[in-house]
């Protein structure tokens, strides 16, 4: 093979890896998927969202039905408001549970839908009533050690 030759496949190699480092940035920040598919958006009041973006998957079952659209603080309430974008082909009871959950080893915060049995379905505008806030781990930990100092404190 001539050096023209060779530099060409050390080019399209070297193209093919941008390309593939460009898919897994897009992968891991949750911008690979660009849905076009027609939606409908519902909101949910949070006491504490956690780390909770916009563009968060939203799963039902483990399957991705939406993406967290915005998340904004209500003066009013003093929590915080989400808004979920839904695909149009998943319906859901009106009594909907919403919790914000957490996958994988780099604590990636989703949210999880838990169907109810109410016959009627929610529509584009409605608000989720039940809602479960994150689990903040630091809270966690606190609560451990007071009841440890408690404990500690009783024995005595």
């Amino acid at each position: 093979m001539n050096r023209s030759m060779i530099d060409l496949w050390v080019g399209v190699f070297v193209a093919m890896g941008l390309i593939a480092l460009l898919f897994l940035s897009l992968k891991v920040g949750n911008l690979a998927s660009f849905s076009t598919a027609e939606s409908y958006q519902i909101q949910a009041n949070f006491a504490n969202i956690g780390g909770l973006k916009v563009r968060a998957p939203i799963k039902s079952a483990g399957v991705v039905v939406g993406r967290v659209t915005d998340v904004r603080f209500d003066n009013e309430s003093f929590e915080a408001v989400v808004t979920l974008n839904i695909d149009s082909r998943f319906q859901f009871p009106k009594d909907t549970a919403a919790k914000i959950l957490t996958s994988g080893l780099l604590g990636e915060q989703y949210i999880g839908l838990e169907a109810g049995g109410d016959p009627t379905m929610i529509k584009n505008g409605d608000r989720l009533k039940l809602t479960q806030s994150a689990v903040v781990l630091e809270n966690l930990i606190s609560q451990f050690m007071f009841n440890k100092a408690q404990e500690g404190k009783d024995s005595k």
